[in-house]
Protein backbone atom coordinates (compact mmCIF):
# COMPACT_ATOMS: atom_id res chain seq x y z
CA UNK A 1 0.00 0.00 0.00
CA UNK A 2 1.44 3.19 -1.47
CA UNK A 3 1.03 5.84 1.92
CA UNK A 4 3.30 8.53 0.94
CA UNK A 5 2.75 11.28 -1.97
CA UNK A 6 5.88 12.13 -3.72
CA UNK A 7 7.26 15.47 -4.31
CA UNK A 8 6.08 14.79 -8.17
CA UNK A 9 2.63 13.89 -7.34
CA UNK A 10 2.15 17.61 -5.62
CA UNK A 11 3.90 19.09 -9.12
CA UNK A 12 1.54 17.22 -10.95
CA UNK A 13 -2.02 18.61 -9.48
CA UNK A 14 -0.69 21.81 -10.30
CA UNK A 15 -0.03 21.14 -13.81
CA UNK A 16 -2.70 19.68 -14.46
CA UNK A 17 -4.83 22.43 -12.74
CA UNK A 18 -3.32 24.66 -15.08
CA UNK A 19 -5.51 23.28 -18.20
CA UNK A 20 -8.37 22.55 -16.18
CA UNK A 21 -9.28 25.86 -15.99
CA UNK A 22 -8.84 26.99 -18.93
CA UNK A 23 -11.41 23.87 -20.37
CA UNK A 24 -13.64 25.24 -17.89
CA UNK A 25 -13.54 29.14 -17.15
CA UNK A 26 -16.54 29.68 -18.99
CA UNK A 27 -18.19 26.73 -17.23
CA UNK A 28 -18.33 28.58 -13.70
CA UNK A 29 -18.52 32.00 -15.13
CA UNK A 30 -21.84 30.70 -16.70
CA UNK A 31 -22.72 29.45 -13.53
CA UNK A 32 -21.58 32.71 -11.75
CA UNK A 33 -23.29 34.79 -14.20
CA UNK A 34 -26.54 33.22 -13.14
CA UNK A 35 -26.57 34.61 -9.13
CA UNK A 36 -23.23 36.17 -8.92
CA UNK A 37 -20.46 39.09 -10.89
CA UNK A 38 -20.04 36.65 -13.95
CA UNK A 39 -16.48 36.43 -13.52
CA UNK A 40 -15.30 33.09 -11.47
CA UNK A 41 -14.05 31.04 -13.96
CA UNK A 42 -12.26 34.31 -15.72
CA UNK A 43 -10.80 35.41 -12.82
CA UNK A 44 -9.28 31.61 -11.91
CA UNK A 45 -7.74 31.47 -15.69
CA UNK A 46 -6.14 34.89 -14.87
CA UNK A 47 -4.65 33.07 -11.83
CA UNK A 48 -3.51 29.79 -13.39
CA UNK A 49 -2.29 31.59 -16.13
CA UNK A 50 0.30 33.22 -13.48
CA UNK A 51 0.93 30.63 -12.08
CA UNK A 52 1.92 28.73 -15.42
CA UNK A 53 4.41 31.69 -16.15
CA UNK A 54 6.43 30.77 -12.76
CA UNK A 55 6.14 26.88 -12.04
CA UNK A 56 9.05 25.76 -13.78
CA UNK A 57 10.98 28.48 -11.14
CA UNK A 58 9.04 27.19 -7.87
CA UNK A 59 9.32 23.24 -9.20
CA UNK A 60 12.81 23.24 -7.10
CA UNK A 61 10.84 24.40 -3.81
CA UNK A 62 9.67 22.13 -1.41
CA UNK A 63 5.67 20.86 -1.22
CA UNK A 64 4.48 23.65 1.17
CA UNK A 65 6.71 26.89 -0.56
CA UNK A 66 5.57 25.47 -3.68
CA UNK A 67 2.24 25.90 -2.92
CA UNK A 68 2.52 29.33 -0.92
CA UNK A 69 3.97 30.54 -4.26
CA UNK A 70 1.03 29.31 -6.14
CA UNK A 71 -1.51 31.27 -3.38
CA UNK A 72 0.25 33.98 -3.80
CA UNK A 73 -0.34 34.16 -7.45
CA UNK A 74 -3.44 33.92 -7.11
CA UNK A 75 -4.07 36.07 -4.18
CA UNK A 76 -2.12 38.95 -6.12
CA UNK A 77 -3.69 38.18 -9.31
CA UNK A 78 -7.31 36.67 -8.91
CA UNK A 79 -9.97 39.14 -8.39
CA UNK A 80 -13.14 38.82 -6.63
CA UNK A 81 -14.10 36.45 -3.76
CA UNK A 82 -12.18 33.92 -5.30
CA UNK A 83 -8.83 35.40 -5.09
CA UNK A 84 -8.65 35.49 -1.19
CA UNK A 85 -10.11 31.81 -0.94
CA UNK A 86 -8.16 30.19 -3.45
CA UNK A 87 -4.90 31.95 -2.19
CA UNK A 88 -5.10 31.20 1.12
CA UNK A 89 -5.91 27.67 0.39
CA UNK A 90 -2.99 27.00 -1.80
CA UNK A 91 -0.51 29.30 0.94
CA UNK A 92 -1.99 27.36 4.04
CA UNK A 93 -1.82 23.67 2.41
CA UNK A 94 1.46 22.96 3.09
CA UNK A 95 1.87 24.68 6.01
CA UNK A 96 2.18 21.08 7.83
CA UNK A 97 4.76 20.00 5.54
CA UNK A 98 6.90 23.41 5.44
CA UNK A 99 10.03 21.61 7.09
CA UNK A 100 10.61 18.63 4.73
CA UNK A 101 12.98 18.81 2.06
CA UNK A 102 12.64 19.67 -1.28
CA UNK A 103 12.71 16.68 -2.82
CA UNK A 104 10.20 14.67 0.26
CA UNK A 105 7.01 13.69 -0.09
CA UNK A 106 4.56 13.30 2.55
CA UNK A 107 2.97 10.81 4.16
CA UNK A 108 -1.23 9.91 4.29
CA UNK A 109 -1.38 11.64 7.78
CA UNK A 110 0.04 15.17 7.02
CA UNK A 111 -2.48 15.05 3.63
CA UNK A 112 -5.52 14.72 6.14
CA UNK A 113 -3.25 17.86 7.88
CA UNK A 114 -2.73 19.39 5.01
CA UNK A 115 -6.14 19.44 3.25
CA UNK A 116 -7.36 20.22 7.04
CA UNK A 117 -5.69 23.47 7.18
CA UNK A 118 -5.99 24.60 4.10
CA UNK A 119 -10.02 24.18 4.32
CA UNK A 120 -10.20 25.64 7.77
CA UNK A 121 -8.95 29.03 6.17
CA UNK A 122 -11.44 29.06 3.33
CA UNK A 123 -13.81 28.77 6.30
CA UNK A 124 -12.21 31.43 8.88
CA UNK A 125 -11.89 34.01 6.03
CA UNK A 126 -15.10 33.38 4.36
CA UNK A 127 -17.01 33.34 7.71
CA UNK A 128 -19.17 30.94 6.34
CA UNK A 129 -20.30 27.08 7.58
CA UNK A 130 -22.26 24.06 5.46
CA UNK A 131 -25.73 25.31 4.44
CA UNK A 132 -25.04 28.88 2.75
CA UNK A 133 -24.67 28.22 -0.58
CA UNK A 134 -20.88 28.60 -0.60
CA UNK A 135 -17.67 26.73 -1.24
CA UNK A 136 -17.60 25.66 1.81
CA UNK A 137 -20.56 23.35 1.19
CA UNK A 138 -17.85 21.02 -1.16
CA UNK A 139 -14.90 21.07 0.81
CA UNK A 140 -16.10 20.61 4.38
CA UNK A 141 -18.53 17.44 3.86
CA UNK A 142 -15.33 16.60 1.85
CA UNK A 143 -13.14 17.03 4.54
CA UNK A 144 -14.95 15.30 6.76
CA UNK A 145 -15.32 12.29 4.43
CA UNK A 146 -11.33 12.26 4.09
CA UNK A 147 -10.90 12.33 7.63
CA UNK A 148 -13.42 9.66 8.53
CA UNK A 149 -11.99 7.29 5.83
CA UNK A 150 -8.43 7.89 6.90
CA UNK A 151 -9.40 7.33 10.41
CA UNK A 152 -11.55 3.95 9.45
CA UNK A 153 -7.78 3.01 7.91
CA UNK A 154 -8.63 3.51 4.18
CA UNK A 155 -5.48 4.24 1.64
CA UNK A 156 -5.27 7.54 0.93
CA UNK A 157 -6.63 7.80 -2.75
CA UNK A 158 -9.42 5.38 -1.01
CA UNK A 159 -9.83 7.82 1.58
CA UNK A 160 -9.98 11.10 -0.93
CA UNK A 161 -11.77 9.46 -3.52
CA UNK A 162 -14.64 9.03 -0.73
CA UNK A 163 -13.79 12.96 0.14
CA UNK A 164 -14.72 13.77 -4.17
CA UNK A 165 -17.79 12.27 -3.77
CA UNK A 166 -19.06 13.98 -0.82
CA UNK A 167 -17.73 17.14 -1.95
CA UNK A 168 -20.19 16.50 -5.68
CA UNK A 169 -23.26 15.53 -3.24
CA UNK A 170 -22.68 18.73 -1.17
CA UNK A 171 -22.24 20.85 -4.47
CA UNK A 172 -25.46 19.41 -5.46
CA UNK A 173 -27.16 20.48 -2.32
CA UNK A 174 -25.84 24.06 -3.33
CA UNK A 175 -28.64 23.89 -5.77
CA UNK A 176 -31.97 24.12 -3.52
CA UNK A 177 -30.27 26.65 -0.82
CA UNK A 178 -31.12 30.19 -0.91
CA UNK A 179 -27.36 32.07 -0.04
CA UNK A 180 -26.69 33.71 2.78
CA UNK A 181 -23.67 34.86 1.40
CA UNK A 182 -21.59 36.95 -0.86
CA UNK A 183 -23.24 38.26 -3.90
CA UNK A 184 -26.06 35.65 -4.33
CA UNK A 185 -27.47 36.45 -1.28
CA UNK A 186 -28.89 39.47 -2.93
CA UNK A 187 -31.29 37.11 -5.44
CA UNK A 188 -32.68 35.62 -2.43
CA UNK A 189 -35.31 32.98 -3.39
CA UNK A 190 -34.15 33.44 -6.85
CA UNK A 191 -30.82 31.90 -6.68
CA UNK A 192 -32.48 28.39 -5.65
CA UNK A 193 -32.26 26.19 -8.20
CA UNK A 194 -28.87 27.53 -9.44
CA UNK A 195 -25.21 25.93 -8.46
CA UNK A 196 -22.92 27.44 -6.83
CA UNK A 197 -19.95 28.47 -8.53
CA UNK A 198 -17.54 28.41 -6.04
CA UNK A 199 -18.46 25.00 -4.69
CA UNK A 200 -18.78 23.61 -8.44
CA UNK A 201 -15.19 24.70 -8.76
CA UNK A 202 -13.79 23.06 -5.71
CA UNK A 203 -15.31 20.41 -6.19
CA UNK A 204 -13.36 19.25 -9.50
CA UNK A 205 -10.03 20.92 -8.31
CA UNK A 206 -10.28 18.01 -5.54
CA UNK A 207 -11.15 15.34 -8.09
CA UNK A 208 -7.98 16.47 -9.88
CA UNK A 209 -5.98 15.85 -6.14
CA UNK A 210 -7.94 12.58 -6.03
CA UNK A 211 -7.23 11.31 -9.50
CA UNK A 212 -3.45 12.21 -9.71
CA UNK A 213 -2.92 9.89 -6.44
CA UNK A 214 -0.59 6.71 -7.50
CA UNK A 215 -3.00 3.88 -7.33
CA UNK A 216 -2.14 1.72 -3.81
Amino acid sequence: MSEELSKEYFVKVIEDLIPWIEDRKEYFTDLDSAIGDGDHGINLSIGFREVASHLDEWKGENVAALYKNVGKALLDKVGGSAGPLYGSFFMKFGVPVKKKGPDEGVTADEFVAMMDKAIAIIQKRGKSTTGEKTMNDTLMPALDALKAAHAAGDDIKTAMGKAVEAGKAGLESTRNMVATKGRAMRLGERAVGHLDPGAASTAEMLEIFYKDMPDA
